[in-house]
């Protein structure tokens, strides 16, 4: 997959959830899914910096 597909993979993504939820469940998801991106990429950072 290419770069635009891939972004425009998860802005179809983005608004087949976003037209599913109301605005406070779609405000919590968008927070869970800040902070598990957040962690995916310290534990990434973490990995390179052991050698892992």
């Amino acid at each position: 997959m290419n770069p635009c597909e891939l972004t425009a993979s998860v802005t179809a993504i983005a608004n087949a959830i976003a037209s599913r939820l109301c605005d406070d469940d779609l405000s919590v998801l968008a927070a869970v899914l800040v902070q598990l991106g957040d962690t995916l990429a310290t534990i990434a950072a973490q990995r390179a910096i052991c050698g892992k």
